[in-house]
């Protein structure tokens, strides 16, 4: 997977979880390259909840570039790599699939708001996307996660959707709801997955 940290986060963040849903699959952990207040992100907002679209276009395409660059270098499957984000970083994962959707296969998002509105639908039929909201978080507002699962499905995407009893914090029970998730098919054992941590 490629995992995608959160706001304040680092790439070593998502490793753990990673590692127990996705046992037996090579991890793309890139650090967010954006500063705010000291604290790491994946794009810049112009206030809280508030994002600087141009931005977040442009750290779309330049962390595409670098998935699709980074798996050629390790002999990875460009074909199956699998978006795995937390918060900012599962904002980030979600801009990909809108602006470069044949960077990832499927994606797991945990605690995602809608990044942007892109100027075309992707065709996003094919791709498997997991959400999984959390019931009490008072970070992200929900409409705006409704929002961005309107559009997976308006695209095609096969969605599902998951609310935890939890708040924006990572819980047990999404490992539980991805693994659940998971299941739903067969893999080969060597898939890829990209974290985005926070």
């Amino acid at each position: 997977p490629d995992s995608l940290h959160g706001t304040g986060g680092g790439e070593h963040d998502l490793i753990g979880l990673a590692r127990a849903v996705f046992p037996s699959s090579a991890i793309i952990s890139p650090r967010g390259r954006v500063r705010e207040n000291g604290l790491r992100r994946f794009f810049r907002r112009l206030a809280v909840n508030v994002f600087d679209e141009a931005d977040v276009i442009h750290r779309a395409h330049e962390l595409s570039d670098f998935l699709l660059e980074a798996a050629g270098r390790y002999d990875r499957h460009r074909e199956r790599l699998t978006a795995f984000g937390y918060s900012n970083g599962a904002n980030m994962a979600a801009a990909v699939m809108l602006l470069r959707p044949e960077i990832f296969h499927r994606a797991v998002l945990l605690r995602p708001m809608l990044p942007l509105i892109p100027e075309m639908l992707p065709d996003l039929t094919g791709k498997r996307i997991l959400v999984l909201r959390g019931e009490s978080d008072t970070v992200i507002p929900g409409e705006s996660t409704l929002e961005l699962e309107g559009l997976f499905k308006k695209a095609g995407a096969d969605l599902a959707v998951r609310s935890l009893k939890a708040g924006h914090d990572i819980t047990s029970q999404d490992a539980v709801e991805i693994s659940r998730w998971l299941e739903g098919e067969a893999w080969p054992s060597d898939r890829d997955v990209t974290g985005l941590p926070v």
